[in-house]
């Protein structure tokens, strides 16, 4: 096992949320460091860029804080996406709530190099043969992102209407269990995004092809708090159980990190956000992919993980 080469690798990080702005709290508390967390994501570079068998690197979403003053947000996201943009080879991106809170959609995408129809943010890339990444938006039905009038802000508005009965609609007060999950910094993934989730696992399953599923929100209640879910990670869940090609779903958005795995033997890892770890300290890493497992590769914070697949 030792000895057996990857087929290939690639550099992972989640929750840069950069801002030149001093350090602050999370609204539970927790310490955030906004100005270091660029320094982490230009460690992780220079260590992506020295192992030089890195095929591509993944950003899960959340490069600049929501607290980043509205007038820097441009020059904000245009500093990290710089700094990606410094590792030797193709950076993919996904957006997070915070990435919507700085810009509109149609002024992000471009910067994350998401090419797009109608503002859609979900795409699919084969690295190799035996692999294919899904890359979700979940932030598809959204309260935030879209203009105002739009039908999927429309949607999201009526969907937390009817779920939180709350005036503040981040407060998960009196919701109990999974349904803590209906907040307005999550999302849903659409129907449109549903039937091309759909037919991508089923060419994907004809191709023999093993499916990565990425996504800035967890799918999984077992690998992330239920305030961090996804609205409809249930319905998603239904689409990829359908098939036996997806092997791992990787998220970030619960800044803590976890791991599970769900009832069809799939693996869940949410990665630990580089925005919490203090001056000094890391969270990145890279995964090796093989035949049977991917294999994190964690750096400071974020924790190794052997996934080993189901037969």
């Amino acid at each position: 096992m030792q000895g057996k080469q990857p087929l290939f690798s690639f550099g992972v990080i989640s929750d840069v949320q950069y801002a030149d702005i001093p350090d602050g709290r999370s609204f539970i508390g927790v310490p955030r460091y906004y100005r270091h967390s660029l320094l982490i994501l230009q460690n992780a570079v220079q260590r992506w860029n020295n192992h030089q068998k890195l095929k591509f690197v993944m950003n899960f979403g959340d490069i600049v804080d929501g607290f980043c003053p509205k007038d820097q947000s441009l020059e904000a996201v245009k500093k990290v996406v710089n700094e990606f943009e410094k590792f030797n080879g193709p950076a993919y991106h996904m957006i997070g709530n915070h990435c919507l809170y700085n810009l509109p959609r149609h002024m992000l995408l471009p910067l994350l190099k998401i090419s797009s129809v109608d503002g859609r943010a979900y795409y699919d890339f084969s690295p190799t043969p035996e692999y294919r990444f899904v890359v979700l938006d979940g932030y598809d039905i959204s309260a935030i992102g879209w203009p105002h009038n739009h039908p999927n802000t429309l949607e999201a508005l009526k969907f937390l209407g009817e779920k939180n009965p709350n005036t503040e609609k981040n407060s998960p007060a009196g919701l109990v269990g999974l349904e803590r999950r209906f907040l307005m910094f999550n999302g849903a993934v659409g129907k449109e995004q549903i039937k091309w989730l759909d037919a991508v696992l089923q060419d994907a399953t004809k191709l023999n092809q093993k499916v990565v599923v990425c996504c800035h929100v967890p799918l999984d209640p077992g690998s992330a708090s239920p305030e961090a879910l996804l609205w409809n990670c249930n319905e998603v869940m239904d689409v990829i159980h359908r098939y036996n090609c997806v092997k791992v779903c990787l998220a970030g958005h619960d800044h803590q990190g976890g791991h599970s795995i769900d009832t069809h033997g799939i693996h869940h890892r949410v990665l630990e956000a580089a925005l919490e770890c203090p001056p000094g300290t890391d969270a990145f890493g890279h995964i090796d992919a093989y035949d049977d497992r991917l294999s994190l590769v964690g750096t400071g914070w974020m924790q190794s993980t052997d996934m080993c697949f189901t037969p």
